[in-house]
């Protein structure tokens, strides 16, 4: 059998169609990332007007800032609540949506409606929401003998943000999970029912397995997003607060760069949290994707 060999009639077409990508690379990522890092090595005054090389002086002062500690340990529990939240809820709806035959579809797009919500939105709705005087959820959990007030508390205000970013993410998550349970062989399912598997256990012993490259993938992308995507979210709910209760790395390159014009740490603070991603990005595809089953 012969393959045809694709030919394209110009020598230099090829080069010219990968070009548009290459430059839209090059301009908002690899400059932006080579700028925040040698920008990290300097120290500016708050106008920018001079600048003085420090190597990695700005490094070494914020590994030993107990601020920028407690804003690590901050973000550490904020991604894995935002990622166990949103996969574990998105996988419920998704099974839930999956045993529908007739409003399936109606189900689904309801459900990935708030994917087009910005996250600066989305923090709005939980601020209004978990709003401790015109809140309706602070209401009802003082009728139930719980006084809510995220403005003072920093474990309401973490379990704010949580929810705030986790609601962004479920339809996503949902999109994909379902598309999992959907692509699912339903006759390994059937054999199980027929050999006396009841619900759980053909979900924990057949389709959860099944679903590992998904839910691999998915727990990546969380990730990525609780440590990058959420700037919106904790702007407009806690900007940080109470006490840097909720002062996410992200948000505290903000804070320090833009309002505390500390340029030079909040370059560093910057090229350390992609460090992290980047880190942690390769420690799951080495070492957890070897337990996946595609």
């Amino acid at each position: 059998m012969q393959t045809k060999r694709m030919t394209f009639p110009g020598r230099w077409l090829p080069y010219a169609l990968l070009a548009p990508q290459v430059i839209v690379t090059l301009i908002f990522f690899i400059w932006p990332a080579g700028q925040a890092l040698y920008q990290s090595l300097l120290r500016e005054d708050a106008f920018g007007l001079s600048s003085t090389f420090v190597g990695l002086d700005n490094f070494r002062r914020l590994l030993g800032d107990p601020l920028y500690l407690n804003s690590l340990s901050v973000t550490t529990v904020f991604a894995v609540g935002t990622t166990a939240l949103s996969m574990g809820v998105a996988l419920l709806l998704a099974v839930t949506v999956n045993r529908l035959l007739r409003s399936r579809n109606l189900y689904t797009t309801l459900l990935v409606w708030p994917y087009a919500i910005a996250p600066a939105i989305a923090g709005v709705l939980w601020w209004f929401i978990f709003h401790p005087t015109i809140g309706i959820l602070p209401y009802v959990l003082e009728m139930l003998g719980y006084r809510w007030n995220h403005r003072t508390s920093s474990v309401d205000a973490m379990i704010l943000v949580i929810f705030a970013a986790a609601w962004k993410q479920i339809a996503y998550n949902f999109l994909f999970f379902l598309a999992g349970l959907q692509s699912i062989p339903q006759s390994l399912i059937e054999a199980a029912a027929i050999d006396g598997a009841g619900p759980v256990k053909r979900f924990w012993s057949i389709v959860f397995p099944l679903l590992a490259p998904t839910t691999f993938f998915l727990m990546v992308v969380n990730v990525v997003y609780a440590m990058f995507d959420t700037f919106g979210v904790i702007h407009a709910t806690t900007q940080g607060g109470p006490a840097q209760a909720t002062n996410i790395l992200v948000y505290k390159v903000y804070a320090d760069g833009f309002v505390g014009m500390n340029l030079g740490s909040s370059a560093a603070q910057s090229v350390i949290l992609m460090i992290i991603v980047i880190a942690l990005t390769v420690v799951q595809f080495r070492f957890i994707e070897r337990r996946v089953n595609y």
